[in-house]
């Protein structure tokens, strides 16, 4: 049976318990956590004294809206933030989480006391920028690699946001690489600074008969040993198109199983066809959630909601 590259990163999930169907949305436990550190920061240890001198009887409509377009992400953080300050706020979404925005669009709905929706605001619009702006790069890279290759993330996110981060990502069209240290055994280079990708991969296959083993390679002496070994899924890292090239055309003439094939290192959007026309499953790159520029979403209050973000 011949795999495409979708499929062979399916069967990885398959193997973590993700599946294809995972749902763009993170946990909806993680949300409430990541939210109230953050509001801690902006509210310990006194609360918000500007609105605390606000009238409580004074109740708002305001628009979320986007002034560059890119895809919108974090719409469940940004709700939480609005009822973990006061369950009062409604928050009424126009577009849903992977959804293209276009700029001057209109997001969403506020409606709530006055003070309550401007000690949420800031929080909300930090996840609604950040993660948007993680999904709309992701999205970027997923239409120049097309359908030849998988775009990948890696574990360079941001710390304590790397279950939301990896969200933004499927909410930008793009596939997950292992969540964290646990969920597969991946040998890098440091690993073999005493030892030799044949003796990690016996141990590792001894330890964890049913776990992942994935290798990184960075000379095709190396895939050549981690065929030999029978892995699972081999990392091409900071090869140049042509040597990741000559590496599928390897494993293609190669006997045995198939491992699934990475390529990493140095890649930026401009190089991106080059390596996804290689053949190589898929494409992975620090630089989607760790230099992700936010997208700009503000919050106005307004009588006339309709012209806010027109």
């Amino acid at each position: 049976m011949v795999l495409d590259a979708v499929d062979r990163v399916g069967l990885v999930d398959d193997r973590m318990g993700r599946g294809k169907g995972t749902s763009l949305a993170p946990p909806p436990e993680v949300v409430v956590e990541c939210v109230q550190r953050a509001l801690d920061e902006d509210l310990k240890p006194d609360g918000d004294l500007t609105a605390a001198i606000l009238s409580e009887d004074v109740v708002v409509v305001a628009a979320m809206g986007v002034r560059s377009t890119g895809v919108l992400a974090g719409s469940d953080c940004a709700n939480e933030a609005f009822r973990q300050v006061d369950s009062a706020v409604r928050v009424d979404w126009r577009r849903n989480e992977g959804d293209v925005v276009k700029a001057g669009e209109a997001i969403a709905t506020v409606v709530g006391p006055l003070g309550s929706v401007l000690t949420a605001e800031r929080t909300a619009l930090n996840f609604l920028g950040h993660l948007s702006g993680i999904a709309t790069l992701v999205a970027q890279w997923v239409e120049v690699a097309g359908t030849d290759a998988v775009v990948w993330d890696t574990r360079k996110t941001t710390p304590g946001l790397r279950v939301l981060e990896k969200a933004a990502v499927r909410a930008g069209g793009g596939a997950n690489h292992r969540a964290n240290l646990s969920e597969w055994v991946m040998i890098k280079d440091n690993h073999l600074f005493d030892t030799d990708i044949a003796t990690m991969v016996q141990a590792a296959r001894s330890r964890w008969p049913d776990r992942i083993v994935h290798v990184e390679c960075d000379e095709i002496c190396q895939l050549r040993q981690a065929l030999e070994v029978g892995v699972d899924a081999v990392l091409l890292d900071n090869m140049a198109p042509a040597e990741v090239k000559a590496c599928v055309d390897l494993v293609a003439e190669w006997e045995g199983e198939r491992p699934l094939l990475e390529a990493s290192g140095g890649i930026t959007l401009d190089v991106l066809a080059d390596y996804a026309a290689t053949g190589v499953d898929c494409i992975s790159s620090g630089v989607l959630t760790s230099s992700a520029p936010a997208l700009d979403v503000g919050l106005d209050i307004s009588p006339d909601l309709e012209g806010l973000f027109e």
